[in-house]
């Protein structure tokens, strides 16, 4: 029985949120609080937002407008560490909070979301590594997305930093995915070309990864190649003109419907490489993921080259009249000159990585969760060689 029958067969569930998207989603904020029953929310962000843009100062101005108390907390760092989600933890119970809203990217959301862990469950935010290990609803969660990129707004995954073993974590639980999603591509219009690059080209990564997974379904497989559809489309004009407000909205869609697919189908070998890389030398996921995911994808092309090909016909890549391995390779040059037309050309030797350093990252890698729907198994000295490809 090949993937595809298996998975139309199989038994599978599909979490969501309820989401609501579109231009002005955002000044929903404070109705949507109101009916989480919120008394005191606390406004989590980072210091860039709060500092270059309008929108703490707005959102505050929703919650007061809504009759809320609001406690902002932005000591949040890209790769949030485990020790910004326990401070997050603290000011939540010292100012009596019973709500959070979280504004803001990949980090912002997934710091909020361990926060949110704590503040019900207590303990340490490290200690719910891995699936279903949460015993406690969160309190209410809403965020608001200002990246194209992680989908933590609509995940049931938070990925944290443990910084002692330099290496970042999985939490993946239906308890971590938020109440409401409030996504607007206003939002997303203040991310600077680099970061619409990389944010970018992780959602193309989430939706490649929960394409070919072992965990896919009809449903994650209709969101995943829509969003692949998108990106190909509207990734290079959102870098290219970060005011164009169509190619910000079929972006931050396109990262909406990779969310969809990843949050069920889960990931595979590129994130659990990424998660080991970016939290060993503190580096930009989604670059991280767009040096990987090529090499990864010629390690798993033999056992689904037929899945590589659909993917490559979603981005327009003349493959019709080409085999399926013929088709991989296409679509792993396509991959690598797309980074680097977007000016993400390192390798990972640019960004710091030496050979002695690969067995401790394979070792990582092997013990992630997103490791275990990869479409094939893959040995610690297979991923150790894999990184050296990337090299």
């Amino acid at each position: 029985m090949n993937q595809d029958t298996r998975s139309l067969l199989e038994l599978r569930k599909f979490v969501a949120p309820e989401f609501i998207f579109g231009l002005g989603a955002r000044k929903l904020v404070g109705r949507y609080a109101k009916n989480c029953g919120a008394r005191k929310v606390l406004l989590v962000t980072d210091k860039f937002l709060r500092e270059h843009t309008h929108w703490i100062q707005e959102m505050r101005q929703i919650l007061t407008s809504a009759g809320l108390e609001s406690v902002l907390f932005d000591q949040i760092t890209p790769n949030p560490r485990s020790e910004e989600a326990m401070e997050g933890a603290r000011l939540f119970h010292q100012e009596h909070c019973n709500t959070i809203v979280a504004i803001g990217g990949g980090s912002v959301m997934d710091c909020a979301k361990g926060i949110g862990i704590v503040s019900s469950n207590g303990g340490h935010v490290l200690d719910f590594e891995g699936v279903d290990r949460i015993l406690r609803p969160m309190p209410p969660l809403l965020c608001l997305p200002t990246t194209s990129g992680t989908a933590s707004e609509v995940s049931q995954f938070a990925i944290i930093m443990a910084e002692k073993r330099r290496t970042k974590i999985a939490i993946v639980s239906k308890a971590v995915v938020p109440d409401a999603a409030l996504i607007d591509p206003e939002l997303t219009v203040t991310m600077p070309p680099e970061l619409t690059a990389c944010t970018g080209l992780d959602a193309l990564t989430h939706a490649i990864e929960a394409y070919v997974s072992n965990a896919s379904s009809p449903v994650t497989d209709l969101h995943a190649l829509e969003a692949i559809r998108l990106i190909g489309l509207s990734l290079h004009t959102a870098w290219a003109e970060p005011n164009n407000l169509v190619a910000r909205s079929q972006m931050l869609l396109a990262s909406l419907e990779a969310g969809l697919a990843f949050s069920n189908a889960i990931l595979g070998a590129v994130h659990a490489m990424a998660h080991s890389l970016g939290g060993f030398l503190d580096l930009p996921h989604g670059e991280c993921n767009s040096i990987l995911l090529a090499p990864v994808i010629r390690s798993n092309m033999k056992v689904c080259p037929e899945r590589y090909q659909q993917i490559a016909l979603a981005l327009q890549l003349p493959v019709a009249d080409l085999s399926p391995q013929e088709s991989g390779h296409l679509l792993c040059n396509y991959l690598e000159d797309l980074r680097r037309q977007l000016g993400v050309s390192r390798t990972l030797g640019d960004l710091g990585v030496q050979k002695e350093h690969l067995p401790l990252l394979a070792e990582h890698a092997s013990n992630d969760a997103c490791l275990a729907t990869n479409p094939r198994d893959l040995t610690v000295e297979e991923l150790e060689a894999i990184y050296e490809q990337a090299l």
